[in-house]
């Protein structure tokens, strides 16, 4: 499958468990309530659908697109919406949910939207969180992992449309990229 060289940095295992414990997490946080869980594409998807199965409230999903990337490895910084959400979100707990935070600019840039569509509560949860590489402060609500400055592929996460599919985390080597 591959044409980088790629070394594992965290097990099926291990997001697994971490994931139930998130699910765990946001139902004790919100028993009682129903949220709305966000996907920021494509990266989130396997995240997202992963989480929903752990947590024991009603939810509902909706989606959006987001890039910053293109097929770069560090982002532009330029954000643009590829696709909003369908249905409005007044008056609904959502919960962001991402595949990795790194610079923060776009979760940031997200977060000023929607806010000003009159929702309940906005919390951000994302899989890996690169805090180090912040260019804008954003409260991260719910981490799976922390990792270092790496350039990460699988579980949703790619390189140039590739590897989404690998059911681990993996970083790239740098020669590759």
């Amino acid at each position: 499958m591959s044409d980088i060289l790629i070394e594992k940095l965290i097990g099926e295992e291990e997001i697994t468990r971490r994931i139930r414990e998130i699910g765990q997490q946001i139902s004790d946080d919100y028993a009682g309530e129903e949220i709305l869980l966000l996907c920021v594409l494509k990266g989130g998807v396997m995240f997202m659908t992963e989480l929903a199965k752990n947590i024991s409230i009603p939810l509902n999903m909706d989606f959006m697109s987001v890039s910053s990337y293109g097929n770069e490895v560090v982002s532009s910084g330029v954000i643009k919406i590829l696709k909003d959400l369908d249905e409005p979100i007044n008056d609904k707990h959502i919960i962001i949910v991402e595949d990795i935070i790194d610079s923060g600019c776009t979760l940031s840039y997200l977060r000023n939207i929607l806010e000003a569509r009159g929702p309940k509560s906005i919390k951000i949860c994302t899989l890996l969180d690169k805090p180090q590489t912040r260019k804008v402060e954003v409260n991260v609500d719910y981490v799976g992992f922390n990792i270092p400055d790496e350039f990460v592929v699988g579980y949703g996460l790619d390189y140039q449309q590739k590897y989404r599919n690998l059911p681990y985390i993996a970083k790239v080597r740098r020669e590759y990229i």
